[in-house]
């Protein structure tokens, strides 16, 4: 029996199902998404492109079938190759919406980092390694509107198109320099990594640049600046950003407009914003204002414990050997050891290599290559 063939367009139930069938067998997908977090808030997931190692192409509408569950047994089939590139975030929209498992990842990204690639952008690995040009980027789009152009749609679908052919490139070059099991273990630890629920964080505010220059008054009125604005991105669906910019905000809560002339004053603060959100700004301001002095926040304490200076010895001593190994084994230092691993060993100090390969996120192929000169430098402190 041949094989359903599922339209370019995925906008409905059955088609979501005639693609699944379609692809069942396929040696390998390519998978891309599109959200937007430039025209709403909170961002959204508007598109998910994918095309097969058959050169089948398709654009799933997740605005049109927002349940797309069926996919879920290709992702978890290790049996089936999922390239991406960059695919982070693709993973964390997939995860926190539909609990996707992944299995057999390949993201070209990560790839072109153990090549020693500095640039990463996706047209910049297709033209060096396929020779093609692709069109102008549509990133800054708003993927949410329909329909889309047919600029849009060549755009979505090249994004995929090209992936598999580009895996096959960057696979062989890394299999010439014996960096293949490195990537393969990278990628796996990528698709593994858990995506938690985004907890809104109750002191950004304070992390805002200049925050912590204004006074105890300051402080309490940028809070409620700061929540009245995140009200109104909720309500008018757009980023917060775009209601009223961080630098206007903390402006704003230490100059304390008194009235629309002062408040046009302030850089941002341009008469089209005034007239949009002047009321709901100057209800924050006076409820800032009208704060008792009890209940005005204090500054957060910062959260960082001391460190050890033993530690600190370590974390400069493993920074210091880093930037030589850099270069002797051509890898960014941020790859070959990132900050996250320097602080982890620096704290742990494992006594040996087999202590080392047991530190998470350190990976097989760190421990192989790296194990002994680490330890070395640990105990060297």
């Amino acid at each position: 029996m041949a094989r359903p063939t599922a339209p370019r367009w995925i906008r409905t139930p059955d088609e979501l199902r005639t693609l699944v069938a379609s692809l069942e067998g396929v040696g390998a997908v390519a998978i891309d998404t599109e959200a937007d977090s430039l025209h709403h808030y909170p961002a959204k997931l508007c598109l998910v492109q994918i095309a097969t190692d058959t050169g089948a192409g398709h654009l799933v509408d997740p605005l049109a079938v927002p349940d797309l569950t069926p996919l879920a047994p290709i992702f978890a089939d290790p049996a089936v190759l999922k390239v991406l590139h960059a695919a982070e975030n693709d993973l964390a929209y997939l995860k926190r919406l539909y609990d996707f498992r992944v299995e057999q990842l390949f993201d070209t990204a990560v790839a072109a980092r153990f090549l020693g690639a500095t640039a990463l952008g996706l047209d910049e690995l297709i033209r060096g390694h396929l020779g093609l040009e692709l069109g102008q980027s549509r990133q800054k789009d708003d993927w949410s509107r329909r329909p889309l152009s047919p600029e849009q749609e060549a755009y979505a679908l090249d994004d995929v198109h090209h992936l598999i052919p580009l895996r096959a490139k960057l696979l062989e070059a890394l299999q010439g320099i014996g960096r293949a099991a490195w990537v393969e273990e990278e990628c796996a630890a990528l698709a593994a990594m858990a995506t938690p629920e985004r907890v809104p964080d109750p002191d950004a505010w304070f992390r805002l640049k200049g925050a912590k220059d204004l006074d105890a008054r300051g402080l309490a009125v940028l809070r409620e600046l700061y929540r009245e604005r995140e009200r109104l991105a909720l309500e008018h669906d757009r980023p917060p950003f775009m209601i009223v910019s961080h630098d206007s905000l903390v402006a704003l809560a230490a100059r304390r407009p008194a009235d629309e002339a002062a408040m046009a004053t302030i850089p941002g603060m341009s008469v089209k914003v005034v007239r949009r959100h002047g009321a709901a700004i100057f209800a924050a301001l006076a409820r800032g204002e009208a704060l008792p002095d009890a209940e005005v926040p204090a500054r957060p304490r910062g959260s960082r414990p001391a460190i050890p200076g033993v530690v600190r010895r370590r974390v400069e001593a493993l920074k210091a050997w880093r930037r030589g190994a850099s270069e002797r084994v051509g890898l960014e230092p941020g790859v070959l050891l990132p900050q996250r691993l320097i602080d982890r060993l620096a704290a742990d100090a494992p006594a040996d290599v087999a202590a080392l390969a047991r530190t998470e996120g350190v990976r097989r192929w760190r421990a192989e290559l790296l194990g002994e000169e680490l330890v070395k430098t640990l105990r060297s402190v």
